[in-house]
């Protein structure tokens, strides 16, 4: 029993590793052509070509008509896509991508540290490149992702990444975007789940607002004292917040109810630091307040219920449409939950149904690719099809909101990336499987297309 059981231990992190091999950069230019080309931060380009640079960024951006003899004399790599769709990379701008596998096995989950103020905790160092939920993800278009830290009232500080490559350093797209922190609920609760008097939920409330003070007080203390005196002993956890108190990097605050959302707003403000909100179930009420300050919102997800008793059954499809017309800047994530990142591969689903509820779709799609990428400070790499930026592209059968459509190829940096994960390695066995059994008809091929998008599985 106890050799079954060290087995069985051992063997769970090797079960959750994609066995995929990076693919290593291009050899010569790509030219996709005769595609329409959907920029995100302009109209679309029909029959259009863009070209994917070797050192892995968007080259020339062309009309349709446009000869490419000098690409041919470069011995460029020419792929035909007439009748496909290029559109940037998807951006889920909330994950914990890399930090998460099995629920179950406490080894796989490294999105939370111990201790309830850790700003020296860096998400980027921690994701694991082997993850086998993220070619998952790649499947349905998702290529880049924020990674938020989660625990206590200070996690740590939040990172981009790109869904592949090696080690962490060469999947950060920046490995320091901000820092992560959890604001209390402000309001008491009387539901029949909570178990602690209205008495002690003030005190929690109290307690947990008073650390985060703290927190900032003692590292402007510690910022101070060595600035003054070079020879005070250099402390990680205070440095961690130099970016955020001295550099103007932004505080991302968890905070979903209105009253959240306005005390957590007004503390930045009053600290002088810059906030976005993460989750902002009720940022629609406080529009006001976040336009006259440009403090940015990353939704936690349309598919989600109401959270106010009084409000409308559609309330979260509406809402990236109602800041939109406020002129709060927003963006879409998948949902703000470890929970669920195995399900990262709907994030265009989400989009899609606000786009069902009066969003422009041109505008919903925005809130998946170019939106987070500003939102999280690396808009002048990721999110649209312009000269200069990351050639992290996606080349589809039609609009990726569409459940339909089908992610035929996919490029990290110029570099094509195997659309393939263990869902469908396991769909080509099985079929293969039945067919030998005369189960199914004998034209049936390993090869046959695989099932529709949102069928993958977790990946666990």
């Amino acid at each position: 029993l106890s050799a079954a059981c060290v087995a069985l231990v051992c063997g769970t992190p090797a079960g959750a590793q994609d066995l995929g091999i990076k693919p290593p950069p291009p050899q010569n230019d790509i030219w996709i052509v005769g595609a329409t080309i959907h920029p995100v931060s302009g109209p679309a380009i029909e029959g259009g070509a863009v070209q994917l640079r070797t050192d892995g960024t968007i080259g020339e951006v062309r009309a349709p008509g446009q000869p490419l003899e000098d690409a041919l004399k470069q011995r460029a790599t020419i792929i035909d896509a007439t009748g496909k769709h290029v559109y940037p990379g998807l951006f889920g701008a909330s994950t914990q991508m890399g930090l998460t596998e099995i629920d179950l096995a406490r080894a796989t989950r490294d999105f939370a540290e111990t201790g309830t103020v850790t700003p020296e905790v860096r998400a980027a160092v921690a994701v694991n490149p082997d993850s086998t939920l993220m070619p998952v993800a790649r499947l349905n278009g998702v290529l880049s992702c924020g990674v938020m830290p989660l625990g206590g009232s200070i996690p740590g500080r939040a990172a981009v990444i790109s869904l592949d490559g090696w080690t962490w350093e060469n999947m950060a797209v920046d490995a320091d975007v901000g820092m992560v922190v959890n604001w209390p609920n402000m309001r008491t609760s009387r539901a029949w789940w909570v178990t602690k008097t209205e008495e002690e939920q003030k005190k929690d409330r109290a307690e947990a607002l008073d650390r985060i003070d703290q927190a900032f007080a003692g590292a402007r203390a510690y910022l101070k004292a060595r600035a003054s005196d070079p020879s005070v002993p250099v402390d990680l956890r205070w440095e961690a917040m130099r970016g955020v108190l001295e550099q103007n990097d932004p505080v991302i605050i968890r905070a979903e109810e209105l009253e959240q959302i306005q005390s957590s707003v007004v503390w930045a403000i009053d600290n002088g630091m810059k906030p976005i909100i993460l989750g902002g179930r009720d940022a629609h009420l406080a529009t006001d307040l976040l336009k006259q300050h440009d403090v940015p919102v990353i939704l936690a997800g349309t598919f989600r219920v109401p959270g106010r008793e009084d409000a409308d059954y559609d309330a979260a499809f509406k809402q990236p449409l109602l800041l939109e017309q406020a002129g709060v800047r927003w963006c879409l994530a998948n949902v703000n939950d470890p929970g669920e990142t195995s399900n990262e591969r709907n994030l265009p689903y989400q989009a899609a149904l606000a786009a069902a509820y009066g969003l422009p779709p041109d505008v919903a799609l925005r809130g998946i690719t170019l939106s987070p990428a500003q939102i999280l400070g690396v808009g002048a790499r990721l999110g649209s099809i312009e000269t200069g930026k990351d050639a992290t592209i996606i080349i589809t059968s039609g609009d990726p909101l569409e459940i339909t459509t089908k992610v035929e190829r996919a490029f990290i940096r110029s570099r094509e990336v195997e659309l393939r994960s263990k869902q469908t390695d396991l769909e080509k066995k099985y079929r293969e499987k039945y067919r030998q059994l005369g189960i199914t008809p004998a034209t049936s091929t390993a090869a046959d297309p695989a099932p529709a998008k949102g069928s993958g599985g977790s990946g666990n």
